[in-house]
Order: C-alpha cells, then structure tokens, then sequence
C-alpha cells in the first residue's frame, strides 16, 4: 500500500490549501471581461466601503516585481489585457463569501479590440521558434525527403487534428502566503517546490533562503503545475499588501484561462514507401499556437524524429501568435498529439501496403536513433508489440475494415505505438541513522497523486539493505535537499538517482563502524553530465477494440491493452496504475476531450467539468497494462524510465485505428465524435 495511504483515506493528508493559518484572509480573482486591449478604470471605491473588504489589488497599487521570463507572471504589473479571461485584479477580504462578492461587483473598464483567436496553417503571421519545448531544434531534415516522397510507390498525404485540452486535476492551483521575518512561506500545492521557491525569490528580490514551499500533497497536476502559475504570484503579492497571510484558489472555471492547457495542433504527415511498405520518407508538418505573454512552442513532431528508418525525412514546427491564453505541458506534452498524427498516417499506409499494422512497424525499426545516429540505450518496441498482438489476440483479426458486425453494432481492432523519453536531471537528497535502527532520507521531490513517496521508500530501503517499514521519506519542501520538479516522467529516476547514492554513503559509513545518528548526502550533477552518448527512450504498444453504434453513432472501447518496455520497475502496483490512468487519459483524448473557444469573445465556452467532459467510470471497460522486463544499464542506479506519461501515448491514435478498422471511416480530427461517425458512414 501507499506509505501515505492512511493519511489520505482518513484525510489526515493536508493539502494547500487547508493548513490552519491563524488570522487567513481570502483572495478571490478578477478576469479580464474583454480583451485583449487596455484596463481603463478600475471602480475599486465601492467594493473597498463594503464590509470585511480589505483591499483591492490592480496595476494601480500593486508592488513592482522583477522581470521573470514567464510574463504570465507579471501580475498586474501594466494596464495591457492579452486575452479574455487575464487576471487583472484581486480582492481580499475576511471570508471568502465576501472575496468572492466583491470580486463580482467590481467593475472594470476597457478599451478592447476584436480578438485573434482562429488557429490556421494559412495564417500570414506563422513563424519558426527557435526551440521547441524544452530544447529541441524547431527543424530538422535529412535526404530530400519531397523527391523521395514523389517518387515512392506508396504515399500517404494527410492532415490530422487535435483541440486545445485542458489539465483539470482533482485539487485546484492553491496557495497560502505568508510573510514573516522578511522571508516568504508558502503552501502550494505544485509539482516541484524548488521550482516554485526559485521563481518567488527572483520575482520578489528576495535570497533563495528567504523563500520556503511546502507542498507534502498535491492533488494532481499533469503537467499544469509544473512551473508557478498566477495564484502562487497572487497570494504572495495579497500577503505582502495586507500584512496577513492570505488563502487564495482558482476555481474550476477560472483554471480554464489562467493555469494552462495543451495547444491544438494541426499536423500534416506525409509517408513514402516501396510496394511493400518499407519507409522512404517521413514529413511531419506541424502548426500550434502560443500567446502573445509567452512563447509556448510543443515539441509534437520530435518523437517522429526517432521512432522509424527513413533515408529522407522532415519536421517542422511553426507557430501563431493568438489573443489567447499561454498553452504549457499536459501529460506528455508532444508525445501525446505528435503521436496521434504519426500512428494513425501508419496504420493508412499499412492498409495502402496491405500489409499487417504490426508488420508495417516491425518492417521499419531502425537499428540506431535514426536521425542522432545515437545507439539506443534498450529499445523493446518490438517485443511489446508483439506481445501485445498474443495477449489482445491480434492474429485472429481479419483485416479487412467493416466487416464486423453484431447486429446494429460494429467493430474493429487497432494498435498504435507508444514512445517517451527517459529523462534525467541532477539532484540531491541526504540519508540519516537514527539510534533506534531507523532511517530518515530528505528530498525536495514531489508526489503528485502517482505514489512517489512509495517508489521512494521502496528504492531507500534496497540501497539500505533494511525493511521499508524503517524507512521514512520527508519529500515536499524546498528547504530539504533541491530536486527537480515532477515532469517529463523523470521523478522516480532523478530523485531515486540521488536517494540510492545518499543511501549507499550512509550504509557504507554504518559499515564503516560509524555509530548513528549518523547523516550522508549525494548530490548526482557530475554523474548525471558523466553518463555516455545514448538515445535513451521507454516504449510500448497500445491496443484497442472500439464498438460503434450505426444507428447513433456512438463509439465505446470494450477493451484496450498497454504494454510498455520502461526499464526496470519498481513499483508494480503503482506502476500499472500509472499506465492505466494515462490510457484512460488517452481514452477521453479519443473520444471527448475538447475546450471550445468562442471566436467572438476569445475564451473557452465549456470552462467546468458538465462542460469540459472526461472519461467517467461507465466509459472505461476492459483496461489493462503489462510490460517486458527490461534490463538497461545506461540509465541510472535503479534502471529505471519514467511511467508517469507514455501510458497516455498512443492511446487515441489506436482507439481512432480500430474506428477505421470498424466502419471503414478514417476520421482525423480528435475527438471523435458521434456527429463524425454519422455524417461519414
């Protein structure tokens, strides 16, 4: 079980938002209600005569703060609106009734003008960033990929789509500031304390020892506290101006323009091959958008760069500057719509090839990372697909589409591939023996709901060679030991990395003759920059059988399977868990998950969850998750990949895959909607 499991069944588990402060008052937002444009007026004198209203904050009276280069930061730091929606003033009061009140009555003037907002590869302003998130070249070629794509025996030339997704985890963005002895302490709920206590510090000039995050609980994220969004800013600012520690959250509705989202991409692939479906150019052709605060560039095209032999291949990138919110990381952010394009424009040419979806991948694995030319590090896409194709009973499939069917009913299989990195970073964390016969380790790493406070005890308690049960793991603060944040699924592997060497000082040292309590720390930088030249990447292979109501045009998977090659793991509960929950993800990307923005206005129009719909337990049948046992030595001590976000990988292009192979309908812009289904079939 969960080493926190009691806390949060009992709920014991504190989250942001409900530790008792004495003396809190509340801030509640206000958005903007026009934009983008200008705040001409703020009517703050009315709100500010009524009852347990303490201040109104705006760009009028805020604090300065120093420039950071996230300028959805700068909170109220100009009278400029970017988008509809923009916090552009606060309230504080005695409770939140009265915040939230007087938040609804106070009123804004603007000087506003019609919003840009359409998403369009024909848009004039297109234009290549420099990078792609985090680091990637925007470009990249080999060959000449449009005379090979000219002169192949079978292309595939299509256009895919996904919209604009929203994060929506269970706890809110929340935030308790307070400021005491000239430092900053906050609770937040977020996915990497040290992140957040390093931005704050240069936000508010202040030394990186001034500023102290705790966050032991988190109530989800995916990828949408990442890095400190507008609440963490906020509560801050309201503290500091008040005098008194301050509560602050989003509400559901208003996360839809402030705490980011995943941008809608439109990507066109194009597959070149000889007759029997050997690869012999990829293109991969991507427009997304950003906002004008913050350049968000997704890397969707990059994981086309390494999961197929082509001699000639392309990916670009290219991006518009719209009046909208700034997009930022969702679970797999580039992996997840970058793969849709890709697996689905596989399975056409596979059925253009006639030849197995499966054999068409298998045909096509390179031997090295095709365009690095780097050796990869373990590279099991094969096995999983194939023992996925024994477990889903693939070989029994007839593979011609639209032949199955129980009375009104169809249906059909699918596969997709699934990819994600095995990311890295340095860390540090500290072990400590106590006289007892216990043990302590420290380390500012984050559980986000996946049960890496488990996975950590469990790692501590190998290298230590003693019970898990004598095993405490103090994670969540920014005073402990400096981590990384919990993203690009490198957690585990990062924070395990430093906790086994931490662990293995202090073992060493107890069998050493040093007598407890004795305390040993690693910091793994110089190891991390040592490890050698390789492509180092987790696989995995996604099924689906899709059911298709002809009459209503209603899809629903009775199955899907995941198998995955991740390394080493460590965890197999929490493990599958992961996997399953990113299927389920990818499931709603499939089938439901879509923020529709109102081009009049420029905002997202189903801004809650009656609106915003995503998988309920009646849509999720038969899942299951399996993998291969991997043994990579060139990752880290445990040889370990990330789990957190390859189960969401491929998930949608093989639930769209088997839609194909049920109706014969290849539908390429997600979701896939019952409306689709009818008008096409």
């Amino acid at each position: 079980m969960r080493v926190e499991g009691r806390e949060k069944v009992t709920g014991t588990a504190r989250y942001a938002y409900e530790y008792p402060v004495a003396g809190a008052a509340y801030a509640f937002a206000v958005q903007a209600a026009a934009g983008p444009g200008r705040v001409t007026a703020v009517h703050d004198e009315e709100v500010l005569a009524l009852p347990g209203v303490i201040a109104v904050l705006s760009h009028r009276n805020a604090p300065a703060l120093k420039p950071v280069e996230d300028g959805e930061l700068a909170l109220f730091q100009s009278d400029e609106v970017a988008y509809r929606g923009q916090v552009v003033a606060a309230v504080v009061a005695e409770t939140l009734d009265t915040a939230r009140e007087a938040a609804r009555l106070l009123r804004v003037d603007y000087d506003d003008r019609p919003p840009k907002v359409r998403l369009s590869p024909g848009d004039p302003g297109l234009y290549k960033p420099e990078e792609v998130n985090p680091s990637f070249p925007a470009d990249t070629g080999q060959g000449d990929p449009d005379e090979a794509f000219g002169a192949s025996a079978v292309r595939i030339d299509a256009t895919y789509t996904t919209p604009a997704e929203h994060n929506n985890p269970m706890e809110p963005h929340a935030t308790i500031a307070e400021w005491r002895d000239g430092g900053l302490t906050l609770h937040d709920s977020n996915q990497g304390a040290s992140t957040v206590a390093a931005t704050l510090a240069e936000l508010f000039d202040l030394e990186p020892a001034q500023v102290r995050v705790v966050a032991p609980h988190v109530g989800g994220g995916f990828g949408s506290k990442g890095t400190p969004r507008p609440n963490v800013v906020l509560a801050a600012m309201a503290a500091r101006v008040t005098g008194r520690p301050v509560k602050f959250a989003f509400t559901r509705q208003q996360m839809f323009a402030t705490t980011g989202y995943r941008t809608p991409t439109i990507q066109r692939v194009r597959l070149g091959a000889d007759a029997d479906g050997t690869l012999t150019t990829i293109v991969h052709e991507v427009v997304e958008q950003t906002s004008t605060v913050r350049e968000f560039a997704e890397q969707a095209a990059t994981p086309t760069r390494m999961m197929y032999r082509a001699p000639h291949r392309r990916t670009a990138h290219r991006l518009a500057r719209l009046d909208v919110p700034t997009p930022s990381w969702m679970r797999a952010p580039g992996e997840t719509p970058g793969m849709f394009a890709l697996e689905c424009a596989m399975d056409e040419l596979a059925f253009a090839a006639g030849v197995d979806p499966i054999e068409l991948r298998v045909r096509n694995e390179p031997d090295t990372e095709p365009e690095s030319g780097l050796p990869f590090s373990s590279r099991n896409l094969v096995a999983c697909l194939r023992r996925g194709a024994e477990l889903f009973g693939w070989d029994d499939r007839d593979p011609a589409p639209s032949v199955r069917r129980r009375g009104r009913k169809m249906y059909g299989t699918g596969v997709a591939s699934a990819t994600y990195p095995a990311n890295l970073s340095p860390s540090k964390a500290t072990a400590a023996a106590a006289p007892d016969g216990t043990f302590t380790v420290r380390i500012a790493a984050a559980d986000i709901g996946t049960g890496a406070r488990t996975a950590l005890t469990a790692i501590a308690a190998e290298a230590l060679k003693t019970d898990a049960s004598r095993v405490t793991v103090e994670i969540g603060d920014s005073a402990l030991p400096k981590a990384p944040l919990a993203g690009g699924s490198m957690g585990t592997a990062s924070w395990g990395f430093a906790v086994t060497r931490a662990c293995e000082a202090l073992r060493a040292d107890l069998d050493g003759g040093a007598s407890p309590p004795v305390e040993a720390s690693a910091d793994t930088t110089e190891e991390v920059k040592a490890r050698g030249d390789y492509a180092r990447h987790a696989f995995g292979a996604q099924f689906a059988e899709v059911e298709v109501d002809v009459d209503t045009g209603e899809i629903r998977v009775p199955r899907m399977l995941g198998v995955f090659a991740a390394g080493r793991i460590v965890d197999p509960q929490r493990a599958r868990s992961q996997f399953i929950g990113g299927m389920t993800m990818g499931l709603g990307m499939a089938l439901m998950e879509e923020s529709t923005m109102d081009e009049r206005f420029g905002d997202y129009v189903n801004h809650d969850l009656a609106q915003y719909h995503v998988p309920a337990c009646a849509d999720v049948r038969d899942i299951d998750a399996v993998w291969i046992e991997e043994s990579d030595p060139h990752l880290n001590p445990m040889g370990t990949k990330g789990i957190g976000e390859i189960g969401i990988v491929g998930a949608a292009a093989a639930v769209a895959n088997a839609l194909h192979h049920a109706t014969g309908l290849r539908l390429r812009d997600l979701p896939l909607t019952p409306a689709a289904v009818l008008t096409n079939l």
